[in-house]
């Protein structure tokens, strides 16, 4: 297991980055990114089931693990989800299952600094290296729009 770190500095308030990261419709421009058609279902408070899904019903259940609204959000990743059945004992998932994905929000001068700390194995590393620049890159034109 590896963990992989992002960091982008966004001209708005830890509150504006935090609304653009977890509202609906902001969530679903930033993370088209990543899979077109990409949502969330969750209410995003701790301890509460999240099912990340693409446009064709497939992705990955999770739990809220820790948050600190406006400040850090950790996400622990359990399993796959395709189309109504969670998968959280297959030998795949036994690889990977109980990484972390985490948000840190830290205000500099009213600015934003976002620190996105990710664990992964060999086999995504190279995806996420160059997708996530691009889905902050996203994430920044709209927070600060």
């Amino acid at each position: 297991m590896e963990k992989l770190t992002f960091t982008i500095q966004i001209n708005t308030s830890p509150e504006k980055v935090w609304e653009t990261l977890w509202d609906d419709k902001s969530y679903q421009a930033w993370t088209a990114v990543f899979s077109e058609g990409s949502r969330a279902e969750t209410d995003w408070k701790e301890g509460s089931k999240v099912l990340f899904l693409d446009g064709n019903g497939q992705g990955m259940v999770s739990r809220i693990a820790k948050t600190i609204p406006n400040k850090y959000m950790s996400i622990e990743h359990l399993g796959f989800y395709d189309n109504g059945k969670e998968d959280l004992e297959s030998e795949k998932v036994k690889s990977w299952a109980g990484v972390h994905e985490n948000y840190t929000l830290k205000n500099i001068d009213g600015n934003t600094e976002l620190l996105v700390e990710m664990d992964t194995v060999e086999e995504y590393k190279e995806y996420f290296n160059d997708t996530w620049p691009k889905a902050l890159l996203k994430l920044k034109s709209i927070a600060e729009d």
